[in-house]
C-alpha cells in the first residue's frame, strides 16, 4: 500500500475520522508528543504483534518521528499478512510543520 502523506493524515484527523495508529518510537518520545493511537516500540513489535487488536485488513497507519522506523514497522506487519498498513512520510516532525 502506498505511503500516507502528512497532508493527508492531517485532513483525516481535521474530519474527526477514527484512524489506526501505530506509533512505534520508544515510550518517552511518545509522552512527550504524540498525536494518539497505540505506543509499542519497534523493538517489541516482534513479540507484541499478535496483541495489536488489529484485523489483517485494517487500514494501519504506522508512525514514528521522521519516518524510518516506521517503514520498518510496515514491512514487519506487511511480512505477518496485514494488508492495508500505511508509512507516514516525514514523520512526526512533518506533520508538525503542517500544524504551524
Amino acid at each position: 500500500m502506498s505511503p500516507i502523506t502528512n497532508k493527508e493524515l492531517f485532513d483525516r484527523m481535521q474530519k474527526g475520522e477514527s484512524l489506526n495508529l501505530l506509533d512505534v518510537r520508544e515510550p518517552v518520545e511518545y509522552h512527550t508528543y504524540n498525536i494518539g493511537g497505540k505506543n509499542v516500540p519497534l523493538s517489541r513489535l516482534n513479540d507484541t504483534i499478535n496483541q495489536l487488536g488489529y484485523n489483517k485488513t485494517d487500514e494501519i497507519i504506522v508512525i514514528c518521528k521522521v519516518g524510518l522506523r516506521s517503514e520498518t514497522a510496515r514491512t514487519i506487519l506487511v511480512d505477518k499478512g496485514y494488508q492495508r498498513v500505511r508509512n507516514l512520510t516525514g514523520g512526526l516532525i512533518g506533520l508538525q510543520k503542517l500544524k504551524q
